[in-house]
C-alpha cells in the first residue's frame, strides 16, 4: 500500500464532525481517493459521544482551553458512593454513552430521508421523542404537558374558550405559514411576543407554549419573527408522520456521534482512509500551469509528520465563526427512571425515550438567582442506550452568561423537585460550548441547512456542475452480492 505522502488525494476531509462525516458518506460510492484525518483520537469532533472513563480524559484535555476552543470550562462531580444503595450508584464506565452536543432530529428532516437512501438507516436505531413539558412556578401544575393536537387542546380544562380559539387561528396560520405573508411579512423582524399578541390576541402563557417549540436560546421578545415561524411550523408539520404522538426522533447510543460513525464506516467501506490523531498543521496551494489544472492544489502538512496533496481540501477553520454565542451545559445522571415524564398521552403512541422540558425566561427564582434565558432539559431514558435501566440522563442547555452554571444547577434542582420522585443526583458534567467552526452547531435540533452544505461539497469535489445531469444526492443501490437486510458494516 502506498504510504499517505506517495497517493495523490482527491479529496482531504478534516475533522469527523457531523457534517464532514455525512460528506464522507455522500462521497463513499464515488471512487475518489479520499483522506479523512481528525485531530482527536475519536470520531465525531463536537458531537463526540463518551463513557465515564472518557470523559475523564477529555475534561482533563479541556483544561486550560483558550475562549477559541470549543469547548471551555469543564467541571466534573460525582456523588460519594458510601452510603448509596445499588440503584442510587454510577455502574460501570461503559454502561453510559454521554454526548456533548444533544440534538433531536425532527421527523420532516431531510437527513431522515438520506439516511435511508444512501443505505445506512439499518445500521442506526431511531427512537421518539415524546412529551414536551413547560415549567412555572406561577401555575398549579409545576410541569405542565404541552398539547399535542387539536384534541389536548380541547381537552385542556386551563385554557379559556377565548383562548383556544385564538391557539386554533395560529395552528392553522402556521401550518401554511409561508403562503401568508400578508399576515406575518410586515412582523419579520419584530419579537414573536409581540407578534403573537397583536396579530393573534394570545395570551402570555399559551406564547410561552408557542415560543417553547421554538428551541430558542432567547427569551420571546428578543426572538425575530422570521426566525421563529420556521422552527413553529417544522415541530407542529413533523407531527404524526412516523406515528401518533411525537414529531421528533434522537439515534440509540449518542446522538449525532452514532450517525457520524456510521457514515465514517461506510466511508472507509468506500475505500477511504481515516486516520484519527492527526490534525493538518499547514495548507498551502500549489502553483499549477493551465495544462496542470486537473492535478493537485493544495499541499497539506500533517502532525504526523508527512506531507499529502490532494485537489480538494475540506476544512473546518473558520476565522468568523468565533463571533458565535456560547452555551453553557450541563449532563446530569440521576437515580431515577422518571416513568412519569415519558408516559404517553397520545393513544397508539410509542414510549417516548426522550422528553423535553422547558423554563421559559422568569419561570422561578431561587435564592437570587433568576432566569434571563430560557433553559432546556432533554431527558433521555435508559431506552437510548446512554444509561443503565433505573437511570435517567439529563441534559441541560441555555445561553452562556456569567452565572449560567448557577442557573443551570438551579434548574435541575427544581426540576428534581418538580417530579417528587424522591431522586438522587449522581453525575454533573459542566461545560461551556462555542461555535468556532463554521460546521458546528449548538441548535438543539439538527439544521437541514448542513445538508445543504454537504451536497455542495459533494458537488464540488465530483465535479458536478449546477446546470448538469448528475447521479441523486445520496441515493445508493444496495451493494453487490449483498444482502439487503445484512447488518454487518459491508451491508452499505
Amino acid at each position: 500500500m502506498e504510504s499517505l505522502s506517495e497517493t495523490k488525494w482527491d479529496v482531504v476531509i478534516e475533522g469527523t464532525g457531523l457534517q464532514h462525516s455525512l460528506l464522507a458518506l455522500a462521497l463513499s460510492r464515488s471512487d475518489k481517493k479520499i483522506l479523512h484525518v481528525d485531530q482527536n483520537e475519536y470520531y465525531g469532533a463536537a458531537e463526540a459521544a463518551f463513557s465515564l472513563q472518557e470523559v475523564d480524559g477529555w475534561v482533563e484535555r479541556t483544561k486550560g482551553c483558550s475562549d477559541g476552543a470549543p469547548f471551555r470550562n469543564a467541571t466534573l462531580w460525582k456523588a460519594d458512593d458510601d452510603e448509596s444503595t445499588n440503584s442510587e450508584k454510577l455502574a460501570f464506565s461503559r454502561s453510559y454513552t454521554l454526548t456533548l452536543s444533544p440534538q433531536i432530529i425532527y421527523t420532516k428532516s431531510k437527513l431522515l430521508a438520506l439516511l435511508v437512501s444512501s443505505k445506512v438507516y439499518r445500521q442506526l436505531e431511531f427512537q421518539a421523542v415524546g412529551n414536551w413539558w413547560l415549567y412555572n412556578e406561577v401555575d398549579e401544575e409545576l410541569l405542565k404537558r404541552l398539547p399535542n393536537g387539536r384534541e389536548d387542546i380541547f381537552q385542556d380544562k386551563s385554557i379559556d374558550n377565548r383562548a383556544k380559539r385564538s391557539l386554533m387561528k395560529f395552528l392553522k396560520f402556521i401550518v401554511d405559514f409561508e403562503n401568508q405573508t400578508g399576515i406575518w411579512e410586515a412582523y419579520g423582524d419584530s419579537s414573536l411576543q409581540e407578534f403573537l399578541s397583536s396579530q393573534f390576541q394570545l395570551p402570555p402563557r399559551l406564547q410561552l407554549v408557542i415560543a417553547a417549540l421554538t428551541l430558542s436560546f432567547d427569551s420571546p421578545d428578543k426572538t425575530t419573527v422570521r426566525w421563529a415561524l420556521p422552527r413553529i411550523a417544522r415541530h407542529l408539520t413533523s407531527m404524526g408522520i412516523f406515528g401518533p404522538g411525537f414529531s421528533a426522533v434522537v439515534p440509540k447510543w449518542g446522538g449525532g456521534a452514532e450517525i457520524a460513525q456510521v457514515a465514517c464506516r461506510a466511508g472507509a467501506v468506500g475505500g477511504g482512509v481515516y486516520v484519527l490523531g492527526t490534525d493538518v498543521e499547514n495548507s498551502q496551494t500549489i502553483e499549477s500551469t493551465e495544462e496542470e489544472m486537473l492535478e493537485q492544489k493544495f499541499s497539506l502538512s500533517l502532525s504526523n509528520g508527512e506531507t499529502v496533496t490532494t485537489r480538494h481540501y475540506i476544512n473546518t477553520k473558520d476565522p468568523t465563526a468565533s463571533d458565535g454565542i456560547v452555551v453553557s451545559r450541563i449532563i446530569a445522571v440521576i437515580s431515577s427512571p422518571l416513568l412519569p415524564i415519558f408516559a404517553s398521552s397520545t393513544e397508539g403512541s410509542p414510549l417516548a425515550a426522550v422528553s423535553v422540558v422547558v423554563f421559559p425566561p422568569n419561570s422561578f427564582s431561587q435564592d437570587g438567582v433568576s432566569l434571563t434565558h430560557p433553559v432546556y432539559i432533554m431527558i433521555h431514558s435508559s431506552e437510548t442506550g446512554e444509561c443503565p435501566v433505573g437511570q435517567c440522563v439529563l441534559y441541560a442547555s441555555t445561553r452562556y452568561f456569567e452565572n449560567s452554571k448557577v442557573v443551570l444547577e438551579a434548574t435541575i434542582s427544581k426540576f428534581l423537585e418538580a417530579v417528587k420522585d424522591n431522586v438522587k443526583l449522581l453525575y454533573t458534567l459542566y461545560y461551556e460550548q462555542q461555535q468556532v467552526t463554521a460546521t458546528s452547531s449548538l441548535d438543539l435540533a439538527f439544521d437541514d441547512q448542513i445538508l445543504d452544505n454537504v451536497e455542495e461539497q459533494w458537488k464540488a469535489v465530483s465535479g458536478y456542475g449546477d446546470d448538469e445531469e448528475h447521479p441523486p444526492f445520496m441515493q445508493f443501490a444496495d451493494r453487490e452480492g449483498m444482502n439487503a437486510d445484512d447488518d454487518n458494516d459491508d451491508g452499505y
